[in-house]
């Protein structure tokens, strides 16, 4: 019984993944997420039904168009293993919980986020704004269902807090932190606090400390001049999600040094 649910969850994922594929090219440029159907970027011809099977279509046709031998980036293929990897190791961490799909729906979005803020340099508002409702009404779901509205108080106080910290790091330097990021901060905290407070400072330290690193380490390298903007998104993103994942063991290490 254990492996069909775990074998559903990963093909949700894939699905997901799927779908993410779609908000990840399209919602930062204003298209609709409807219409027109997925189709070639080359030819334009629409992909069939048989060839928009998720990470198996792709494998199917080598990465090419059936049509026009275009090739299809394997981003595509990549996100959806992606989702599906990051909503099994949700169910290793958190079980099949009432918690457990506003996990899946929280770490669709920072994923979606992450890769559009790689690419573009941009956290669009409607993916934040979207993955914090759909988080938020799952999170109050659950903690109406296990009677348990600490979890949901602490994780108030934590996007609220993250909220005035990142406001503040924005004023102060909007260059090196923008708005996007002040937004997502509010997810994070939300999703973060939910799990405890130590979850929220090692989220934290991480997401700062990946941004520190990588940013220096790049314009050490030439790779990035010192007043390039940076994909903070990226890190934030990264840093929740190993806070998600590794954060127990984190938090016990950190109880054991000091």
């Amino acid at each position: 019984m254990r492996v069909t649910a775990l074998a559903l969850v990963g093909l949700l994922g894939l699905a997901v993944g799927s779908f993410l594929n779609v908000v990840i090219y399209r919602t930062p440029r204003g298209e609709s997420l409807v219409r027109p159907r997925s189709h070639c970027p080359h030819c334009g011809i629409e992909i069939e039904n048989r060839d928009n099977v998720p990470l198996i279509s792709w494998i199917l046709l080598r990465g090419k168009c059936r049509h026009c031998d275009g090739v299809i980036s394997v981003r595509y293929p990549l996100v959806e293993l992606a989702t599906a990897l990051l909503f099994l190791a949700a169910v290793w961490r958190l079980g099949f919980s009432w918690a457990l799909p506003a996990y899946l729906a929280w770490l669709a979005g920072l994923l979606a986020l992450a890769l559009v803020d790689l690419e573009l340099l941009k956290l669009p508002r409607s993916m934040v704004f979207t993955t914090l409702l759909v988080t938020s009404v799952l999170l109050v779901a659950a903690s109406s269902a296990t009677h348990d509205w600490h979890r949901l108080l602490v994780g108030v106080i934590a996007a609220v807090t993250w909220f005035v910290l990142f406001f503040t790091m924005n004023f102060a330097s909007p260059r090196i932190l923008g708005f996007g990021d002040v937004r997502l901060a509010v997810l994070l905290g939300l999703g973060l606090g939910w799990l405890g407070v130590g979850h929220v400072i090692v989220g934290f330290f991480l997401a700062n400390l990946l941004g520190a690193v990588i940013g220096i380490t790049l314009i050490v390298s030439g790779r990035m001049k010192h007043d390039q903007p940076v994909p903070y998104g990226v890190f934030l993103a990264a840093g929740a999600m190993v806070a998600l994942f590794a954060g127990p063991y984190l938090v016990t290490l950190i109880h054991l040094t000091s």
